[in-house]
């Protein structure tokens, strides 16, 4: 048997690269049209660099190793901390609000299971220098979009959003100490994904008061403002601390975006460098793991570059969304490899074949030919395995007319055309 790739890691097959260009292609149209601009970094960094972030409990998530210098380095399983590490190297020169995006291949040890792999690609989209709730929007609405440009609609996908200054205030106003507080927040985390009996003991096993597991219940069903203001009544100064996020909403409704947007304060994301907006995109039917996740981390520039930045951001994987574009029958049929495929008569004709070759492929149209003697049946069938659009067959009698027979291999017709004029034809012919 040959060898198998690892575990968690995939081959790209034609067919594959193909899905994987479309998802890349559009992702840069959509974030290109935001202002923003491509970056990347070294898939091996240095050790420290995600240890300082997450601690030193990652390590057994990361593929990690050391180095033939004696240095310990990791495979990237995130981008933020090279994102941090590239900002803080050149802060002063860079005009601020920095607008950058990036599609990194990442890696992590780690159970495999549908819609997580040990490697992946994702679309990190980053505003960095804007403190504002604007800001948020707008790269909320850069998740929402970088989506929905596949043809995805909100009967297919949800954005749900939180802010954490806000489920602070709530905590602190539901009285709730530090231990209990770290409690309430892996319950929320995980609500809807637990059964509600086993929140609830969770909540008890802390010492949590009734009351206040009650309003904790029904503040996790909020999904619109008026509710939210209702149920937050009384708690601390928690609809002050949520105005940032009412503006944020506000703005994704000015945008057009409300109808694929929830308020969702079960919002929590596990990674404890968020400050502020966090939020995640699901499908709709609740079939996949999240889409795509992010918030505002504004003080982790500081922690990881020592530059004091405001910050948001999200990561969009390319293993959910692919898992979801099946499931909707939205990934693109088989792309043509070629546009035109060239087919000789007789080996005569194989010079007059090489020379139009060459004239199409400097005028941009993906061409093939036969690199061998072949009967014209077999040529054909080549063109139509390859998904040509066109076939152009040249042989002895046209060549004599100074003619060339094209065929629209999927209107099944076909045309003389001029020899001197089949270029400017076929370039027309492909438009239509």
């Amino acid at each position: 048997m040959p060898p198998l790739p690892l575990p968690g890691f995939r081959d790209f097959y034609p067919d594959e690269f193909s899905l994987r260009t479309h998802l890349f292609g559009t992702w840069r149209a959509v974030a290109t049209r935001y202002g923003f601009q491509e970056y990347d970094g070294p898939p091996l960094e240095p050790l420290e660099l995600y240890t300082a972030k997450s601690g030193e409990e990652i390590v057994t998530q990361l593929y990690n190793f050391t180095d033939k210098g004696g240095r310990e380095v990791a495979l990237r399983p995130e981008m933020t901390p090279t994102l941090a590490r590239m900002v803080a190297a050149r802060a002063n020169g860079l005009r601020k609000p920095i607008r950058w995006f990036s599609i990194p291949q990442l890696y992590r040890y780690e159970r495999q299971q549908r819609g997580r792999l040990r490697e992946h690609f994702q679309l990190n989209c980053d505003l960095i220098g804007e403190p504002g709730p604007i800001g948020d929007a707008e790269i909320i609405a850069l998740a929402v979009d970088a989506v929905r440009a596949f043809g995805l609609g909100p009967s297919d996908f949800r954005v749900r959003v939180s802010d954490r200054r806000v489920l602070s205030e709530l905590l602190a106003g539901l009285g709730l100490d530090r231990a209990q507080v770290a409690v309430a927040y892996q319950v929320l985390d995980k609500f809807g994904r637990a059964p509600r009996e086993v929140s609830v003991g969770r909540l008890r096993d802390a010492a949590v008061g009734p009351d206040a597991i009650g309003r904790l219940l029904t503040l996790s069903g909020v999904r619109t403002w008026d509710a939210f203001r209702e149920a937050a009544a009384g708690l601390g100064d928690a609809v002050g601390a949520a105005e940032p996020l009412r503006r944020t909403l506000a703005a994704l409704e000015a945008m057009g975006l409300a109808e694929f947007v929830d308020l969702d304060l079960t919002i929590v994301r596990g990674l404890a460098y968020y400050t502020g907006t966090v939020f995640e995109l699901f499908d709709a039917r609740g079939e996949l793991r999240a889409i795509c996740g992010g918030g505002r981390y504004d003080n982790l520039l500081q922690a990881l570059g020592g530059v004091d930045l405001p910050a948001l951001g999200f990561g969009l994987g390319d293993v959910v969304l692919t898992e979801l574009l099946r499931d909707r029958g939205l990934v693109p049929g088989d792309q043509s490899a070629i546009d035109v495929f060239l087919a000789g008569i007789g080996e005569e004709d194989a010079s007059e074949v090489l020379a139009l070759a060459h004239e199409l492929r400097d005028a941009g149209l993906r061409v093939e030919y036969a690199l061998s003697p072949q009967p014209l049946g077999k040529q054909l069938r080549l063109a139509d395995a390859r998904n040509a659009r066109l076939a152009v067959v040249l042989g002895p009698d046209e060549r004599a007319r100074g003619e060339l027979v094209v065929k629209d291999l999927a209107a099944k017709t076909q045309s003389a055309v001029r020899r001197d004029a089949v270029g400017a034809w076929l370039l027309e012919a492909l438009r239509g």
